[in-house]
């Protein structure tokens, strides 16, 4: 992975998380930790959709819908995890 994409990655997740943060209201970290959870998010979204089959496309609005998807779930998972 270049410098480039990593950087766009980033990007990407920080928009997800922010948009994963007002989604999921009740279950979030701030916008700092939002924007983190979003970064895993994107991690988590790019790999877990093709999985299920899901592809959101390979343009940037796919990509952040995508990122937004796995942020969410993953501040569900925490939230839930947390109360536990």
């Amino acid at each position: 992975m270049g410098l480039e994409a990593l950087i766009i990655l980033l990007v990407i997740g920080a928009i997800a998380g922010f948009l994963a943060g007002l989604i999921v209201k009740g279950y979030g970290f701030g916008l700092v930790g939002n924007i983190v959870v979003g970064i895993v998010g994107a991690f988590l979204g790019g790999w877990l959709l093709p999985q299920l089959g899901l592809f959101t496309g390979g343009d940037l609005v796919g990509s952040i819908i995508s990122a937004t998807i796995g942020a969410v779930i993953l501040l569900v998972l925490i939230g839930v995890l947390r109360r536990a």
